[in-house]
């Protein structure tokens, strides 16, 4: 019978970590900091002009940088930090729109041996409260149209000492807080970067939690080691190309692999500080020639949903490699951008507390729509029994995704609270909290949240598959199928469904939808209602938040929602 734990793909099977400390020229005990193998290593290869960064804004404004640029600007914010007072090991949030100096700063803060603590900007003042007051922050950098947000709350803040605005452009400015403009501050040709080694803490990303206060999970400086191995090997970047990851650095994919991962690689990238457009970012991708993108399932969604002429109005012929991240990505939308863009897109799973991709579609891997793909080289992973806490050994089975111990960037705590860190391991595995089967080919087939399943008549039921039959019908922009309760079967499932533009939802559409899906899925996940919503709610990293649904249907309280888009 065949082994359900997996350990690599086979198309990279000599590819392990010692490839990137060889590549870093990294040996146990060194030296090592994120900051300066992001920045200055670059320029000592001889890459010193090589354009690290081009910025857009929403009006079409740009900025282009050279990893020389980013050296002495990232020098320079960590010497100003330092001429503040502020500790190595102290936390320094990051409270900016996409802007340069949020990437400039990140370095910075890691260079001076800070912890980096990254927050979308787009949070309101009481969920930026709950995080620094959490963490302990002792410096903000923000911008004068978020300082207000951090002026309401400092008064409930006694570590922060600091609060520094990028813009102030000579605006008053009160007690406590400092202005810094980085094109007028003097160039920090040196710095003296902080010497931290493999178990520094480096960024601290803050979780949402399904209940209580979110959660900051602790990543160490030797988290670089994975990121770097896996955007070359996973994102397949090249010398030659140009770059594009949508995620905002608010969340760990805009830091692994919006930051970290590219620029320890050497690779030019784009941002595009702006709101979501499929013709505005369509002319972004066509403008900077970008050759390999990072995107995630909620924008192909939307993207899809514009339909496929829209693009067709670009020369995206520079696309080489795609790939998705932050929801299981449907079979549908695989085709849909193989037929589009000519490539389909890779599959990527992983999380904030893995730090870097553990399963995955990898280049030159075939790929079947749907699944997950295989684990990356370097990582163990298996479809754990949820009662046993042994791996299945039946192919199709499902259970929850587990992970062995060890890889470089899985996160070594989450600060304060040891005990909920403690409970994401059993039996010598990582529990993921989310479901999934491994077919005979080894690839992992996604089933849903573990707190996402639906237990109708005893037998569990995943949302996955129901979504995805869901946004084959040509009237289904987004869906999310959740739990509701029944007296006979305890649960039923319930799908909630956002139109396409010009649709109405009416009884007649929702019967030819019911009909459509019932051709393709089992009798127990048939939505035995459906709910036509204008939107769906999702994270500011774009998951759908199904949680929120299933608790209206029960009348249970919803948890932390501080990350939700519509805060």
């Amino acid at each position: 019978m065949m082994s359900t734990v997996v350990t690599r793909p086979d198309p990279v099977a000599a590819v392990d970590w010692s490839n990137a400390e060889n590549a870093l020229g990294y040996r146990p005990g060194d030296v090592i900091n994120i900051g300066w193998h992001c920045s200055d290593r670059i320029c000592q290869e001889g890459r010193a002009a090589k354009t690290a960064l081009i910025w857009e804004d929403a009006a079409g404004a740009s900025r282009t940088y050279t990893f020389d640029d980013l050296r002495v600007h990232s020098n320079t914010i960590a010497d100003f930090l330092a001429g503040l007072g502020v500790q190595p090991g102290e936390r320094v949030c990051l409270f900016m729109d996409r802007i340069p100096e949020l990437y400039f700063g990140f370095l910075g803060v890691l260079k001076m041996g800070g912890i980096a603590q990254p927050l979308f900007s787009a949070f309101g003042d009481e969920s930026l409260m709950t995080r620094l007051a959490n963490a302990g922050t002792t410096a903000i950098i923000t911008q004068r149209k978020h300082v207000a947000k951090v002026r309401k709350i400092r008064a409930a803040l006694p570590d922060l000492r600091h609060v520094i605005v990028v813009d102030a452009h000579d605006a008053p400015l009160r007690e406590g807080e400092t202005a810094f403009d980085l094109d007028r501050a003097p160039r920090v040709e040196r710095f003296e970067v902080f010497p931290s080694t493999a178990e520094t803490p480096s960024v601290l990303h803050y979780t949402s939690g399904t209940t209580g206060l979110p959660k900051g999970a602790q990543h160490v400086h030797y988290s670089l080691i994975s990121q770097y191995l896996t955007a070359k090997v996973v994102l397949d970047l090249k010398e030659n190309d140009i770059y594009w990851c949508n995620a905002d650095p608010g969340w760990v994919t805009g830091t692994s692999y919006g930051i970290i991962g590219p620029w320890s690689n050497g690779t030019t990238q784009v941002v595009l500080d702006s709101g979501f457009s499929a013709d505005r970012w369509y002319a972004f991708l066509a403008k900077h020639r970008v050759t390999v993108w990072y995107s995630a399932p909620t924008a192909i969604r939307l993207l899809m949903r514009e339909g496929a002429a829209v693009a067709k109005h670009h020369d995206l012929s520079a696309l080489r490699h795609l790939a998705s991240v932050g929801e299981p990505l449907n079979a549908e939308a695989v085709i849909w951008s193989r037929e589009t863009f000519g490539h389909p897109f890779h599959d990527t799973f992983w999380q904030t507390e893995t730090g870097c991709i553990v399963i995955t579609n990898l280049p030159g891997m075939p790929i079947k729509p749907g699944s997950m793909g295989k684990p990356f080289p370097g990582i163990t992973a298996a479809v754990i029994d949820p009662k046993t806490y042994e791996p299945c050994t039946a192919p199709g089975r499902v259970g929850l995704i587990g992970l062995r111990p060890g890889w470089p960037s899985m996160i070594r705590g989450y600060w304060h609270n040891p005990d909920g860190y403690a409970r994401k391991f059993v039996n010598g595995w990582y529990l993921c909290g989310d479901r999934a089967s491994i077919d005979p080919d080894g690839y992992f087939w996604f089933v849903g949240r573990d707190d996402d399943v639906i237990n109708t008549g005893g037998h569990l039921v995943g949302p996955f598959e129901i979504e995805s039959a869901l946004l084959e019908h040509p009237a289904v922009a987004e869906s999310a199928a959740v739990a509701t309760p029944d007296l006979v079967n305890m649960e039923v499932v319930k799908a909630f469904v956002a139109l396409k533009p010009g649709i109405t939802g009416d009884e007649d559409l929702e019967l030819d939808i019911m009909n459509f899906v019932r051709k393709r899925l089992s009798p127990l996940a048939m939505p035995q209602a459906i709910e036509f919503v204008t939107s769906l709610p999702k994270t500011r990293s774009g998951k759908i938040v199904r949680r929120v649904l299933r608790a209206q249907e029960f009348g249970e309280p919803v948890g932390d929602i501080s990350t939700l888009m519509d805060e």
